[in-house]
């Protein structure tokens, strides 16, 4: 019921409430999500699937869904990316579907770093279920939900295009970049148009490094801190933490600022990968949401022997 009581507040009141994007903890499991620089930087095809359930114990949880594929294209010299995300809320109260194509160029500036400009466009759909949504005029003192609503049911589902870019910059052990997402700001109104009712615009920030700890014959042996940053109109979320890694073995350790610590796991064998990670809530919600739980399996094809010119990125998997 509270879920379903937020998402009609965040439908009807476009004067200041503004939604927020999905939010992944594996970053570097659905990497075309955190940033389309990233299409083709593995070089050969590569699939990723992400699950993500949010505050389970909550009714009408969050649950979303991404899948991808990317590889690098010689002719376009560049990477070429696609994007499917669904998203829940609400006890599928409010959907949204979004299909994403991407291009990334590839500029080697020196020998040792390289540069990714990336471009993404997005045909997104939201749909609402107004059936169930429930109202005061419904409510009977003694009987409860009984009666019909008279509010006027609108247009239930809502289609935009949205556009988004980014930058990645990397050599052999360093790695930053920065994405900006819903860069024209779609309306995504269901009943009228007001200042508030524009999917706002986000940036994001990463940085990170991949330090060996196994000398340089054991690339599987490896530390590597990482901090990302996110800014979506009002709301401000920063992210720090550190993968350690042993093959096939991967642990990682993050604190997002003021909201939860996580705990990763992975496991990443020839060209299979799969991860799961558990967010400890630390916020108000801690005693109500049961934490947040993803997971995420990823599929690295094999391709043609690489070209001297091309250097693949060095980061985390999950």
């Amino acid at each position: 019921m509270l879920r379903k009581v937020l998402i009609f507040f965040f439908i009807v009141c476009t004067g200041t409430t503004s939604a927020q994007d999905p939010e992944f903890t594996q970053f570097y499991a659905n990497p075309l999500y955190l940033n389309p620089a990233f299409a083709g930087t593995a070089r050969c095809p590569r699939v990723n699937l992400n699950y993500r359930n949010q505050w389970p114990a909550l009714t009408g949880t969050f649950v979303t869904y991404t899948a991808s594929y990317d590889q690098h294209v010689e002719p376009l010299g560049g990477g070429l990316g696609l994007l499917v995300l669904n998203d829940k809320a609400g006890e599928n109260t409010l959907t949204t579907t979004n299909v994403s194509g991407m291009y990334s160029y590839l500029l080697n500036v020196t020998r040792e770093f390289s540069v990714k400009f990336g471009l993404q466009g997005t045909y997104a759909q939201k749909k609402l279920d107004w059936d169930k949504l429930t109202f005061g005029d419904m409510i009977d003192p003694r009987y409860g939900f009984v009666y019909e609503t008279q509010e006027t049911r609108p247009n239930t589902n809502k289609s935009f295009w949205d556009f988004s870019a980014g930058i990645l910059g990397y050599s052999n052990k360093v790695y930053g970049g920065v994405a900006v997402n819903h860069i024209t700001e779609p309306e995504e109104f269901y009943i009228r148009a007001a200042p508030g009712s524009r999917l706002p615009m986000k940036i994001t920030g990463h940085v990170g490094a991949v330090l060996p700890l196994g000398g340089g014959r054991d690339e599987g042996t490896y530390i590597s801190p990482n901090f990302l940053w996110q800014k979506q109109r009002d709301f401000e979320q920063y992210n720090i933490g550190v993968y350690l890694a042993k093959a096939p073995l991967v642990g990682g350790l993050w604190y997002r600022g003021s909201d939860s610590f996580i705990l990763l796991v992975g496991l990443q064998q020839g060209m299979f990968k799969f991860g799961y990670s558990y967010d400890i809530t630390v916020s108000k919600l801690a005693k109500s949401s049961a934490g947040s739980h993803e997971l995420s399996l990823g599929l690295q094809f094999p391709c043609s022997p690489k070209k001297k010119r091309f250097r693949t990125i060095k980061c985390p998997a999950f």
